[in-house]
C-alpha cells in the first residue's frame, strides 16, 4: 500500500523543501495543500483517512508547515480533533522548520553538557519560532532559561507563551545592541543565538574564554551571529566553548527531519511537536 502524506501548509504555496524531503523519508505520494485555515482541516483530514480502514491507516499521515508557527499550532489542534478512534493518523509539526532546528540544537547541546539541568541558558533574540521552542525544550530540561529581545513588550508575549506551551519559568532581558552582551551573558553556560540572519549580536569577546560551556549560532548569513563561531563548526572546541555553527546544526537537523517523516508512517497515532521530535533526535545521537 503506498505511503499518503497529507501536506497542510498555512503559507500560500506549500513548501516545495518539505515535499522534497517527504519524498527522500519515503513517502510514495504528497497531497499538497497551501493557504490551508484551521477550517479547511477538518474536511481534508476525514478525506484521508476514511479512504482506507483503521489497519491500513499507518500508511496515511498528516505534515503540517507553512511560515507562521502560531498558525501551525491551530491546524494541528483542529487535525486533532478531527481524527477519532479507530480512525487516527500519524501527525508532525514543523512550521518554518522550527521544531526540528530547535530539536536538532537541544539535543546536541545536551550531547556536549551531559545535562543541561540547573544551568544558565541565555537565548539570544529568543522571541522567535525557533527560540522559544530552544528555550522551552532546555527549560523542561531543567534549565533556567533567560530569552532576550529588543523590545520589552515582544519580550514579554515570548515569556508568556513559553511557559503556557511549556509550562515552565522563564526569564527576559533587553538586549538592543552588541554592546550589552557582555553582561546579559554574565554567569552563562549556554548561549544560542536565534536573531536575524547577517547581524553580529554577541561579539567575540562577550563569550570567549569567559566560562561558556556551549554556544549555538543559528545565523547562516554573513555576518554570523556570534563571533568566533563558524557555520561549520558542529562540536569544535573555541575559547572554552563546544560549539556550533549554523550548518553544523542544520546538517543534523535534515536527517532529523527526514526520521521524522518515516517514523510516521511505522505506527497511526504518533503527534510530533517539538518534545517528541527532541525525543526522535536522542534516539539518532544514541544509536550512533
Amino acid at each position: 500500500m503506498r505511503k499518503l502524506l497529507l501536506q497542510l501548509d498555512s503559507s500560500r504555496l506549500a513548501s516545495v523543501f518539505d515535499k522534497i524531503v517527504a519524498y527522500d523519508a519515503g513517502a510514495d505520494q504528497v497531497l499538497s495543500y497551501g493557504g490551508v485555515a484551521p477550517e479547511d482541516v477538518r474536511d481534508l483530514v476525514h478525506g484521508c483517512i476514511f479512504t482506507r480502514g483503521p489497519k491500513d491507516l499507518h500508511n496515511t499521515a498528516v505534515w503540517i508547515g507553512g511560515n507562521n508557527m502560531s498558525q501551525g499550532e491551530q491546524l494541528l489542534a483542529m487535525a486533532q480533533d478531527a481524527l477519532f478512534k479507530p480512525f487516527t493518523v500519524s501527525i508532525m509539526l514543523d512550521s518554518n522548520g522550527s521544531n526540528t532546528t530547535a530539536a536538532a540544537a537541544v539535543v546536541k547541546i545536551e550531547q556536549a553538557m551531559d545535562t543541561v539541568k540547573g544551568k544558565r541558558v541565555v537565548v539570544v533574540a529568543g522571541t522567535g519560532p525557533v527560540g522559544q521552542r530552544v528555550a522551552g525544550l532546555l527549560g523542561k530540561g531543567g534549565a533556567k532559561v533567560i530569552i532576550t529581545s529588543r523590545k520589552p513588550e515582544q519580550g514579554e508575549k515570548a515569556r508568556r507563551s513559553i511557559g503556557e506551551r511549556f509550562e515552565i519559568p522563564v526569564e527576559i532581558t533587553e538586549l538592543s545592541s552588541s554592546d550589552q552582551a557582555s553582561k546579559v551573558l554574565d554567569k552563562a553556560d549556554i548561549l544560542v543565538n536565534a536573531g536575524p540572519a547577517g547581524v553580529m549580536m554577541v561579539p567575540k569577546a562577550a563569550w570567549f574564554d569567559r566560562g561558556v560551556k556551549v554556544v549555538v549560532d543559528f545565523n547562516a548569513v554573513s555576518p554570523v551571529g556570534v563571533e568566533g563561531v563558524e557555520l561549520n563548526d558542529a562540536g569544535e572546541k573555541r575559547g572554552g566553548a563546544v560549539v556550533f555553527g549554523a550548518f553544523g546544526v542544520g546538517n543534523f537537523k535534515t536527517k532529523l527531519h527526514k526520521r521524522c517523516v518515516a517514523r510516521l508512517f511505522e505506527k497511526n497515532d504518533l503527534v510530533l511537536d517539538a518534545e517528541g521530535i527532541a525525543d526522535i533526535a536522542r534516539e539518532m545521537l544514541a544509536g550512533s
